[in-house]
């Protein structure tokens, strides 16, 4: 088996890039940011992203997180979190808190979490996949007219069928007044609600129905 050596240069190389991906998500437009960009970027962005940081989970209200969402979990519409609105300077007073995609041509309004089978997502009781359901909010079929809208018969590992689960998005002091965890400040993009590696876990594997436990 061939081993790969690398020197310490670039290595530490490496390891920055990572970092800056790490921050700056996908706000470069995938143009990397000069120095002086980078710099600005983390002058301003992030305490904005530290102080006003949302959590994003899915699951049925008042019971446990059965998924967590963090960068690149999928949304309804085929792309990442880490594509959606993640950042705002101000908290809107309005709820639900909307995350819309920012991929051109989409027509997403907000990130939303739909059951995963496998690799791919389940389908609806007509039959049809999510790419084969409009991206807006009533999700209604593309390829037939009885479908009034997308509703998964799939039954979550929590025991719950799938159209009683939903996107909860909230902030630092909501999710905390659940008894949830929301972890250590991080100036990360679109970290959602990981808080630790038990965050990569399905809910029903966790089996923390407080979600308090170890933070990273």
């Amino acid at each position: 088996m061939a081993k790969i050596h690398i020197d310490k240069l670039a290595a530490n190389s490496v390891e920055a890039y990572l970092e800056y991906k790490r921050i700056v998500g996908e706000d470069d437009g995938g143009r990397l940011f000069s120095e002086d960009e980078y710099k600005k970027y983390k002058e301003t962005v992030v305490p904005g992203r530290i102080q006003n940081r949302l959590y994003v989970s899915f699951g049925v209200p008042g019971q446990i997180d059965c998924k967590v969402i963090g960068p690149e979990t999928t949304c309804f519409c085929t792309h990442r979190y880490k594509q959606h609105r993640t950042d705002y300077e101000e908290l809107p007073k309005e709820r639900p808190v909307l995350l819309p995609c920012r991929v051109k041509g989409c027509q997403c309004a907000s990130y939303e979490y739909v059951h995963i089978n496998g690799s791919k997502p389940v389908r609806c009781r007509c039959e049809h996949t999510t790419s084969e359901h409009k991206e807006d909010a009533r999700h209604l079929c593309k390829k037939c007219t009885h479908c009034t809208g997308y509703r998964s018969p799939f039954t979550c590992g929590c025991g719950e069928p799938g159209y009683t689960h939903v996107t909860l998005i909230e902030t630092r002091e909501e999710r905390m007044a659940r008894g949830h965890p929301v972890g250590r400040a991080v100036p990360y993009a679109a970290m959602g609600g990981l808080t630790g590696f038990s965050s990569l876990a399905e809910g029903y594997l966790r089996l923390d129905p407080s979600g308090i436990g170890n933070t990273c």
